[in-house]
């Protein structure tokens, strides 16, 4: 089957790799019939890379149709239309039994120190096969894969896989009060999504970005923008809108790779000069992020309020402002999105008929799987408006 895979850093490649077969009973093999490109795929592109191995294959945001089922398959079955959350989880075990999905005891990652194994990404995680593939092998499967009604376009449910869910506890976390106002710092793929969520609760929305196209899409919802070309002090403006008090709630959607830390940035250039293993050490126990969102959202959030983290933070030993966070009382919530706590509520608003929230004009590209390498290169650079990805297989 063709299938995207990592063969170095920056280096994206369509290649012939075996088919996934059934490995348990309770597996099954889906063919994929549409699958996106993640913002977080980009840590892969790069800062991740000496977590990764040549060949890997790479995405986590796929849905199908199920091909074959396992032989202790009791729910799914062959024709089933399924979209699958990026965490490996089984549902059973006691982090899954309390909703905390990405924290799956039975597929922690104990010898990396991390949580449950993610689809299509790294060593961290399980070195799981992803969905930027023709067929994928899904495990758990009378758990793991929803269930999707036929009829409506692939699109109308591919961001339950993990869009929807990280927008959506990303709202749930940031614990927005009644007739408050939530600042959404990066207004990609989960920024937008988030502040579309919380615009369709009513709620007051102001989003920052620097990037024209996704200032456009969310203005055009009905959220209030910053544009950092044009502003050089987020929280003062933020308080500005909000009676001197700063915003009730921040989401922070953009993680890592936040513009403005030089010193990080340079950090982060250099781990690339190191051999693989020397590097994977280095970003495990001493590596720094860039942390300018996240400072922006502390100056900018009011005293009282709380901080929400959907954006991916990798380092181990970033400096924070404990005594502003302390002073100012600030509640920190963030964590990977538990994709199966989420989706059952999620389908139901998907399956009315007015898409409230614009899932299928969601994407802004729409391409074959074999223009991915050059769609990573784009989605890196922010180039042509590309904002969410869709491979159409």
């Amino acid at each position: 089957m063709k299938a995207v895979t990592w063969q170095g850093r920056q280096d994206m490649r369509v290649e012939e790799v075996p088919d996934p077969s059934i490995e348990q009973p309770t597996d099954a093999i889906v063919r994929i019939t549409s699958t996106g490109l993640c913002g977080s795929d980009l840590h892969l592109y790069d800062p991740l890379a000496p977590f990764m191995t040549p060949g890997d294959v790479v995405g986590h945001e796929p849905m199908g149709i199920v091909e074959e089922v396992g032989s202790g398959v009791r729910d799914l079955k062959a024709g089933d239309r399924v979209v699958v959350p990026f965490n490996v989880s089984c549902g059973g075990c006691w982090m899954c039994e309390r909703d905390l999905y990405s924290q799956c005891e039975t597929t922690q990652n104990r010898d990396q120190g991390t949580g449950a194994s993610l689809f299509g990404y790294s060593k961290l995680y399980g070195q799981v096969p992803g969905g930027q593939a023709e067929y994928l092998r899904v495990p758990f499967a009378d758990f793991l894969p929803v269930r999707v009604p036929e009829g409506p376009p692939d699109e109308r449910f591919l961001y339950l896989s993990d869009v929807l869910p990280t927008a959506w506890q990303g709202v749930e976390y940031a614990a927005v009060p009644d007739g408050g106002t939530l600042l959404v710092l990066g207004a990609g793929p989960i920024g937008d999504m988030a502040a579309r969520i919380a615009l369709d609760r009513g709620i007051r929305v102001i989003a920052v970005d620097y990037v024209p196209e996704r200032l456009a899409r969310v203005a055009a919802r009905g959220a209030e923008t910053i544009d950092l070309t044009e502003c050089d002090d987020v929280p003062a403006v933020v308080r500005e809108l909000t009676d001197g008090r700063g915003a009730d709630s921040v989401i922070d959607a953009v993680g890592m790779e936040a513009h403005g830390s030089r010193v990080a940035e340079t950090a982060q250039k250099a781990l690339g000069l190191l051999p693989s293993r020397v590097a994977g050490a280095v970003m495990t126990r001493a590596g720094i992020d860039r942390l300018a969102a996240l400072q922006t959202a502390i100056e900018a959030v009011r005293r009282g309020g709380t901080i929400s983290i959907s954006g991916v933070y990798g380092g181990a030993m970033d400096p924070l402002p404990m005594m502003q966070l302390f002073d100012k009382q600030v509640q920190l919530r963030m964590g990977q999105a538990n994709v199966r706590a989420w989706t059952d509520r999620i389908l139901g608003t998907l399956t009315e008929d007015d898409d409230r929230l614009g899932v299928e004009t969601f994407a802004t590209h729409r391409l074959p799987l074999d223009r991915a390498p050059d769609a990573y290169a784009r989605f890196r650079a922010k180039e042509d408006g590309m904002v969410k990805v869709v491979f159409q297989l």
